[in-house]
């Protein structure tokens, strides 16, 4: 979907968004509340650079829109494979993102993710699946390691993940699996502006229901027990 296309549908208030290549920002009204937005589009590789601006606009929304909530709209195919980034330590990078997104947290902002094209690896780990709540329009791709990677990483034949993404969301990408999970608290379709303003109304710092929702919806079905029991039996 068009960013701006999208914009006019969750903030009919009016929205202001600054383009700049594949990275976007800019803030919003919404039923008197100001909303500051960051984005990327057209699949965009999460680089170094790109990690960086993200971080950086992260860091402006702290000091110039204190407490404001903050609405990801990261379109990404993930992170940028190239030697370069590599060097440069690209995963240090990512991480700093992620640290960004939880200073502000701390500081009071509610974080809000919403996939409206591709989420992929640690483009979204690190960005959309951290926020306090991601959500998703229909249509959306959301995966973090297709079955041969993982193969690769758990030395577990191809053919068995095959089998066993067959009937556990855990091994398989798509947004209705991670819906299942719990991961996508939410698809949104119909009017969004009135989704969105619901969303940020939920009381987040008092509850994660992410484990609740994927035993709810049978995408993790020991998640919560276990967690609850790591939590709350005895020592």
């Amino acid at each position: 979907m068009i960013v701006k296309d999208l914009a006019d549908r969750l903030f009919p208030d009016g929205h202001s968004i600054t383009f700049e290549d594949e990275f976007f920002y800019g803030s919003a009204s919404l039923q008197q509340r100001e909303i500051s937005i960051i984005g990327t589009l057209e699949r965009a590789l999460i680089g170094v650079d790109l990690a960086l601006r993200i971080a950086n606009r992260i860091v402006t929304v702290m000091r110039d829109f204190p407490g404001s909530p903050i609405l990801l709209l990261i379109d990404t195919a993930g992170q940028k494979m190239s030697r370069r980034d590599e060097l440069l330590g690209l995963n240090g990078y990512i991480a700093h993102v992620a640290k960004c997104l939880e200073v502000a947290r701390r500081r009071g902002h509610k974080i809000l993710g919403l996939v409206s094209g591709e989420a992929v690896s640690a483009g979204f780990l690190s960005t959309s699946m951290l926020a306090d709540a991601c959500y998703a329009l229909p249509g959306a791709e959301v995966r973090v390691m297709n079955l041969k990677a993982m193969s690769r990483v758990t030395k577990i034949p191809v053919e068995r993940l095959e089998i066993l993404s067959e009937r556990s969301p855990v091994f398989a990408p798509g947004i209705s699996n991670y819906y299942a999970m719990g991961a996508i608290a939410e698809i949104w379709d119909g009017d969004l502006s009135k989704a969105l303003a619901e969303a940020l109304d939920v009381d987040f710092a008092s509850t994660d229901r992410r484990r609740q929702y994927g035993e709810e919806r049978h995408g993790r079905s020991l998640a919560k027990i276990v967690s609850d029991r790591v939590r709350h039996d005895p020592a």
